[in-house]
């Protein structure tokens, strides 16, 4: 069976070669990406995509941060569409390695995201499109963003979303930033879920019928906290005094843990068997994908493919089951054949 990597990371090299020209020196997150061979080097991709085999395939991304951090409305919807142009060629060139690309939303420029989504998907065969968890530290349910998300379940092409945060978002009100890089470790996994809640409570699903959201990282919280995101939320209302949360849940048309399980998730977990489990057993087999997270991690790309693929051959599932996380949800999802 094949092995579509669903979500891991690129810069090709003419996005790369634009992103330089607009930031000049690397600094943060864009230091640690440009530091990884794999992430430009096509070579060193291949070499490492090979150790796995020529059933493993990858549907290609841009990494982070978001575009709405390195660039202003104008400049962040040009290096989205040099990112989808560049990422299309790979996908032309090389079939049989990269069946597929990912195009990313620029939404800090809302009008030419929805016309970059209907560009990339249209004309470049783009299976969907990837956004962040917040724009700029606005929350994606407000009502700028709502036309992107009405073409995207228009035309029934899944949302891959990434957790965004910084150090700049401390821990603690004492303090300016966070540390121990806590913002990264607990806080995408938060980043994720929060974003996940806005969209449910707000009644996006509701209101953009046919929405599809892939979340990275296994679903980030979600699985491992159904309790209170259930039975929990059922109460959603009795710990708030100046407002009448309750309205919330009544306007909503299914009881709102259903709307969580319909989302998808990755298995992109840093190597955790629990939590890829936890993700099965929460949005059930048919809504997880196969998901590395490559090239970040400690080898600088090989391990999180490897140990991913280990723990996905080692769990108790039939072959069935397997062969749906591995390639049949991912061709039912993105359109792929197989």
């Amino acid at each position: 069976m094949k092995k579509i990597d669903i979500f891991n990371h690129i810069w090709p090299k003419p996005f790369f070669d634009a992103l330089i020209n607009h930031i000049g020196t690397m600094t943060d997150i864009t230091m640690r990406s440009g530091a990884v061979p794999m992430m430009t080097e096509l070579d060193r991709r291949f070499e490492v995509m090979d150790m796995f085999g020529e059933d493993y395939q990858q549907v290609l991304s841009l990494a982070s941060p978001p575009l709405e951090k390195l660039a202003g409305p104008e400049k962040a919807a040009d290096l989205s569409r040099i990112g989808s142009d560049s990422m299309a060629e790979l996908c032309q060139k090389y079939p049989e390695r990269f069946p597929a690309f990912i195009g990313t939303a620029a939404l800090n420029n809302p009008d030419a995201a929805v016309a970059e989504a209907r560009r990339a998907v249209e004309d470049l065969g783009a299976v969907g499109m990837q956004i962040f968890t917040n724009v700029g530290g606005k929350p994606l349910d407000l009502p700028e963003f709502g036309p992107f998300f009405e073409y995207m379940a228009s035309v029934g092409k899944p949302v891959w979303m990434h957790p965004a945060r910084g150090e700049n978002f401390p821990d603690y009100l004492s303090e300016k930033r966070s540390e121990y890089e806590i913002w990264w470790t607990f806080g995408w996994p938060y980043e994720t879920s929060a974003a996940m809640a806005r969209m449910v409570f707000s009644g996006m699903f509701d209101k953009y019928p046919g929405l599809k959201v892939i979340t990275h990282h296994a679903g980030g919280m979600i699985p491992f906290f159904e309790g209170r995101v259930g039975p929990g939320w059922d109460q959603m209302g009795k710990r708030t005094t100046d407002r009448d949360l309750g309205a919330v849940r009544r306007s909503l048309k299914r009881p709102h843990l259903e709307y969580f399980k319909d989302f998808y998730a990755d298995t992109a977990s840093f190597g955790s068997r629990m939590a890829i489990k936890h993700a099965i057993e929460f949005f059930g087999e048919d809504h997880v994908l196969f998901a590395s997270d490559a090239p970040f991690d400690p080898e600088g790309g090989p391990m999180y493919i490897r140990e991913t693929i280990r723990i996905l051959d080692e769990l108790d599932v039939s072959e069935k089951v397997r062969r749906k996380l591995y390639q049949d949800n991912a061709a039912n999802l993105l359109g792929l054949k197989v």
